[in-house]
């Protein structure tokens, strides 16, 4: 379904009208930030759940300070424009959000300070950002990205061009997806996605300080496994042949969901299949976001629309 109208310059507004001059600071300097947010549609409830909508909004607004951005909405009025904006695009389908917050002078001049900021919203049909079904990864040789060069706890548009390099260079070397390592050569995260590994009975995660993303999704496999599966997820370093080893290794992201790995510089992960508890997480992750789950519906899934379509006479008969 075509996207009618997009959120810009604090109105709503037909999505052909949606544009920026290529004079825009953000466009020449990579100066803006973003989020990416899934929304699930349940065809049982006729409804989108927006997944950890707040949480993200919250994100935004960090990344916000870091950039030295200011953005004229508070996290609930975030919220009730993107419920808004699904509505308006009468979306009975998976969707994905984009709000961006960037800087939106026309001049030459690379800074942060003194300049116009500004807001837009995107939501539009969107399936499977990788394969869900087994990854085969390359550990890249390009490193990532450094929080006192460019900090990776905010989402910074032109910080993806660090996660574009090891993409292009996985895929053009035969992978589905690079794992980036940090200058230290320590275990960071993929191209675009936080990593967990299980090795040994033990489920760990790179520590905050290895320079990734504080994922909305990894805090959500976090909360999952120990209050389902009772898996107390360790964050530390993880050296580059702790991948070689693990029992299992799955990807996570907004975009990626759950995203097993079955395959790591051509060595196999465990047995080269999907693992019991990644097949567990993911199944559990995806009744969770389709608002499946009573408990977690009710704390993590923002419903679109307030009643229930009912069905056309024509489909009644």
């Amino acid at each position: 379904m075509a996207v009618k109208e997009i959120f810009m310059d604090g109105k709503f507004i037909p999505a052909e009208q949606g544009v920026i001059s290529v004079r825009t600071h953000a466009f020449a300097y990579g100066t803006g930030c973003f989020e990416g947010i899934r929304g699930y549609w349940n065809a049982e409830d006729q409804q989108i759940y927006l997944f950890r909508l707040r949480e993200h909004f919250e994100r935004l607004l960090r990344s916000c300070k870091i950039l030295q951005i200011s953005l004229p909405y508070t996290v609930d009025e975030l919220i009730d424009i993107s419920i808004e904006l699904v509505r308006r695009n009468d979306q009975h389908e998976d969707v994905y959000l984009r709000p961006v917050a960037y800087k939106g002078d026309l001049i030459i001049g690379v800074r942060l300070h003194g300049l116009t900021d500004q807001y837009l919203l995107t939501s539009e049909p969107m399936g499977n950002y990788v394969e869900i079904t087994g990854l085969k990864c390359g550990v890249s040789s390009w490193r990532r990205i450094d929080d006192n060069a460019m900090p990776a706890r905010a989402k910074i548009c032109g910080a993806y061009v660090n996660s574009a390099f090891a993409k292009s260079e996985a895929m053009q070397n035969g992978f589905d997806e690079a794992i980036m390592l940090t200058n230290e050569g320590t275990v960071s995260e993929g191209s675009a996605e936080n990593i967990f590994l299980l090795s040994n009975g033990e489920l760990v995660t790179p520590a905050p300080t290895e320079n990734i993303l504080l994922g909305i999704t990894r805090d959500t496999i976090m909360k999952l496994a120990q209050r389902e599966f009772g898996y107390t997820t360790h964050e530390r370093i993880i050296d580059r042949t702790e991948l070689y080893t693990a029992d299992e290794v799955f990807l996570c992201g907004t975009g990626a969901q759950i995203a097993p790995v079955i395959e790591i510089d051509r060595r196999p992960v465990g047995d080269g299949k999907v693992g019991l508890l990644t097949s567990k997480l993911q199944e559990l992750y995806f009744d969770v976001v389709r608002g499946k789950v009573a408990d977690y519906r009710d704390q993590w899934c923002t419903p679109v629309y307030t009643q229930v379509p009912q069905p056309s006479a024509e489909a009644a008969s």
